[in-house]
């Protein structure tokens, strides 16, 4: 594990602000997110104010403003060059 600066608290404020800007950028209120996602309004705020909910909450959530296809990718694997010509070769 490599030495970080940030922290995973610093990361789920990071997510809550980036979700809340996106939100108001699609001129969305809490209550139209919640209707569009299920998950409740409550539960928006306590996100918004506390960067606390679960993984599945926050998928639904940022299913609503964003590509899910960002967060998926966000799991790929990083392939390291080819070291040889052999290596591409080979495909």
């Amino acid at each position: 594990m490599q030495l970080s600066l940030i922290s995973a608290n610093d990361v789920q404020q990071q997510l809550a602000q980036t979700l809340r800007k996106k939100r108001k950028q699609l001129k969305l209120s809490r209550q139209a997110l919640a209707d569009k996602s299920t998950v409740p309004a409550s539960t928006i705020k306590k996100f918004e104010t506390t960067a606390q909910i679960s993984l599945r909450q926050f998928i639904l959530l940022w299913q609503c403003v964003d590509s899910l296809q960002k967060l998926a990718d966000l799991s790929k694997q990083d392939t390291a060059p080819p070291g040889s010509i052999d290596e591409v070769l080979k495909g």
